[in-house]
């Protein structure tokens, strides 16, 4: 089947990315059916894609007639098994390989020969994946940036088992929602990531030595290197415990030193200072405007 000819795709996990997704494919045409572990996750997505299309009524981007339409396009659920037939399977869920292999379980449980999965991760292997399911020619990575619906980029990964065709229904996949996509090979952090998280981990370290404040490095790579975010209000944007778990992949993947994640971050993990969605990070943002040093000592 080609990309022209797919009608609805299938999403599983409403998380952050997973509402992304769900928005962009709506958005694109895609009947989407998504599906999280309990109504309260379904939910949550549900009123987040409603409240972006609001904000996207009120730029005048779209209609309100359009919004009802994108919203129409959408089906939540608890249950898996309604994403038989689905030719293409966005997986979105937690970062981890057993989670995801007891996701994909399922999944092939259900879904026939020609369906392909499209892991959403941005720091496991690719190639593990595609080695935990029935069909790994069918398997393939598609990175996508937070939040998905403005971020243009996705990161499409072949694994070694993956078919030609299938890293090009990808790749015209990631057209179809809007976006340019590069293609890269099965490494860990892949290319982004692979820059960006020693770059956010050394802003920790020159933290940690006392080099400068967390605001003044910020202000340095936005002002200097011309980053629409310093390294801390991103952090503290996609959460501290993503850095530092990615990190943790990694350092055990390739035993670079400069993956280790530093002891600050560490500790700010165990207190669970993670930053704006727990109103403490590298700011405190339960001040106006947030001010510095939320959980740093």
């Amino acid at each position: 089947m080609n990309i022209e000819e797919m009608k609805t795709v299938g999403v599983v996990g409403a998380g952050s990315m997973g509402t992304g997704i769900i928005q962009v494919a709506a958005q694109a045409g895609f009947e989407v059916k998504a599906v999280d572990v309990d109504d309260a996750a379904c939910a949550r997505s549900a009123k987040a894609i409603a409240k972006v299309l609001s904000r996207l009524v009120e730029k005048e981007k779209i209609t309100g007639e359009q919004k009802d339409q994108v919203l129409g396009r959408i089906r939540f659920s608890t249950d898996v098994a309604t994403l038989a037939g689905v030719p293409f399977l966005f997986e979105a869920v937690f970062e981890s390989v057993d989670v995801k292999k007891a996701i994909f379980a399922k999944l092939d449980a259900i879904c026939g020969d020609g369906t392909v999965y499209a892991t959403n991760t941005s720091s496991l292997s690719i190639t593990e994946m595609a080695s935990l399911v029935k069909r790994p020619a069918k398997f393939v990575g598609m990175h996508f940036f937070n939040p998905v619906p403005v971020m243009k980029l996705v990161e499409v990964i072949p694994a070694l088992q993956t078919a030609q065709e299938t890293t090009d229904l990808a790749l015209a996949m990631a057209k179809k929602l809007g976006k340019t996509a590069i293609t890269c090979k099965d490494t860990p952090g892949f290319v982004v990531n692979r820059l960006l998280v020693p770059y956010m981990l050394d802003a920790v370290r020159l933290l940690e030595a006392g080099v400068a404040s967390a605001q003044d490095i910020d202000t340095a790579m936005k002002l200097g290197c011309g980053m629409p975010m310093g390294p801390f209000e991103l952090m503290d944007y996609t959460g501290v415990e993503i850095s530092y778990y990615v990190g943790e992949i990694f350092h055990n993947y390739t035993k670079e030193a400069r993956f280790a994640p530093p002891g600050l971050l560490r500790n700010m993990v165990k207190a669970g200072y993670l930053g704006k969605k727990t109103g403490k990070g590298f700011y405190d943002y339960s001040a106006k405007p947030p001010q510095e040093g939320g959980a740093v000592r």
